[in-house]
């Protein structure tokens, strides 16, 4: 059994995620505080809901998907009542693997993870760092899982603030130059739907360039920027715009934010 703790826009993907991958509903269970919001989630992909004391209590894996200052008071309710053998799995920005180990019986294995938005599409960044109970067989089956809805990578947990400053906060970066690139291009006379269709395939196809195997970012964008022309007329005000500084100092605010979170 499968407890998704938490039913939010996230933990609903997480949900649709395992059952477009194979996962039966029927080894699904839910817990969400808003009994509306658990009913709707309940309804739509056929699992059941229950209150998270209840839900852990025959689960193999637990899957904590509640806003970091929502974790403290799930922890105290849950963890007297999970499993020692079953795997929990926090996707909770900020929550360290001591506070998850602690709030659990000893012995019992944790993982820390940090996903993305883009799992709604299938195309999410998850990377996770198991804890010192968690054997390899069971980080290989939190890799099996999760990748129902994208990539994962492993990364020791002093770089998951980082993590969550790449991929985690990741998505918002993109939409923002998606949506700053679509107000230009209708400021210079393109209609609207136009301007986001331009806009869109671009950043799809060079997102799709970029992740080639072999590929290097720095070289792409030499082979668009011709010597004197357009693109490098564009780059040049990037570049007077200090964008590269810019991008590594909202970075380091999200890290930063991140550790004060944690704590």
């Amino acid at each position: 059994m499968i407890a998704v703790l938490g039913a939010g826009v996230m933990g609903e993907l997480f949900v649709a995620g395992f059952i477009r991958a194979g996962t039966d509903p029927h080894r699904i269970v839910i817990a969400e505080a808003r009994e509306e919001r658990a009913r709707e989630v309940s309804e739509r992909h056929g699992v059941r809901a229950l209150p998270a004391a209840e839900a852990v209590a025959d689960a193999a894996t637990v899957l904590l998907l509640v806003k970091p200052q929502d974790m403290a008071a799930l922890l105290a309710d849950i963890g007297p009542r999970t499993p020692s053998d079953a795997l929990v799995i926090s996707l909770a920005a900020g929550v360290r693997l001591s506070a998850l180990e602690s709030a659990f019986q000893p012995g019992t294995p944790c993982i820390r993870a940090m996903p993305n938005t883009p799992a709604v599409v299938d195309e999410g960044m998850i990377a996770i760092s198991p804890g010192a109970s968690c054997s390899a067989a069971q980080a290989e089956y939190a890799e099996s899982l999760l990748a129902a809805v994208g990539k994962v990578v492993r990364v020791p947990e002093d770089l998951q603030d980082a993590v969550t400053a790449t991929s985690g906060s990741g998505p918002a970066y993109v939409f923002l130059l998606v949506e700053s690139m679509i107000d230009a291009a209708v400021d210079l006379g393109l209609d609207p739907s136009t301007a986001r269709t331009l806009v869109t395939q671009t950043v799809l196809g060079a997102a799709l360039m970029a992740r080639a195997p072999d590929a290097d970012a720095g070289d792409l964008r030499r082979q668009v920027t011709s010597p004197g022309g357009t693109t490098a007329a564009a780059l040049a005000i990037f570049d007077e715009g200090d964008l590269r500084g810019l991008v590594a100092q909202a970075m380091t605010a999200a890290r930063d934010r991140g550790r004060e979170l944690g704590r």
